[in-house]
């Protein structure tokens, strides 16, 4: 299949410290892709290189059929990144807070974020019932769920996702991968990041194993699941 993100050989870090030594994949059109591994395996530094948020020492990163540009680029071009941080403007309404998702499209000349929002509101009905309620009021769950939503508030065609179960109770955990299954069903090519090996492997199409910002073992997430390897390390379970 076509690859809509293509990463080879990537080295990134902060300043003189290396945390990225040579990785290597790719997000083909409309399919999910996780990045699973430990606490400091490098996975935040990897989106942040992608997107351009950290230099790239070396190797290449290509969207579409061109090298990666500036963040600002990436954006306007389809891709969006949402933190693990979330990064919401807390003291602004949600609504405010999705209609800065369409700032890009918006200056493009495109004025369909009306439109869009009503998508958003049918994905997370919650959203729409405290639309005139600040951000910084509302609960984890509430957050991520207005994260995710500003993202599609650009009309993505790749979606980077960082850590969305983080700190979230079961109930949005499933709620937020029913979301992300039912996008990637739609047609939206997703990189997830997440420590919920579990969940991550179950709703993705193809998995990438990172550790100690190397990647140290690939293949499709079903056949991940099943792996000896990964199982005894990330899923607590003995074969």
């Amino acid at each position: 299949m076509t690859a809509l993100l293509r990463v080879d050989g990537l080295h990134a870090g902060y300043g003189k410290l290396v945390v990225l030594h040579g990785v290597s994949l790719s997000v083909a059109e409309g399919r999910m892709v996780a990045i699973v591994g430990p606490n400091g395996a490098g996975k935040t530094t990897l989106l942040s290189a992608i997107m351009g948020l950290l230099p790239r020492i070396g190797g290449h990163v290509l969207y579409g059929d061109q090298p990666a540009g500036s963040t600002e680029e990436l954006v306007a071009s389809g891709a969006v990144l949402v933190p693990e941080r979330r990064a919401l403007f807390t003291d602004m309404s949600v609504e405010d807070n999705l209609h800065l998702g369409s700032y890009t499209r918006h200056r493009a000349g495109n004025r369909d974020a009306p439109t869009i929002m009503r998508e958003v509101f049918t994905i997370f009905p919650r959203l729409q019932e405290r639309r005139r309620q600040l951000a910084g009021t509302l609960s984890g769950g509430e957050r991520q769920m207005l994260a995710l939503g500003r993202a599609l508030m650009a009309r993505p065609r790749l979606l980077l996702l960082d850590e969305p179960s983080l700190g979230l109770a079961p109930l949005i955990v499933r709620t937020i991968f029913r979301v992300l299954s039912n996008l990637r069903a739609r047609g939206l090519s997703i990189l997830l990041v997440e420590q919920n090996v579990r969940a991550a492997l179950q709703v993705s199409d193809y998995g990438y194993v990172l550790e100690m910002g190397t990647i140290v073992t690939e293949g499709p997430s079903s056949d991940l699941a099943g792996d000896a390897r990964v199982v005894a390390t990330y899923l607590g379970q003995r074969r």
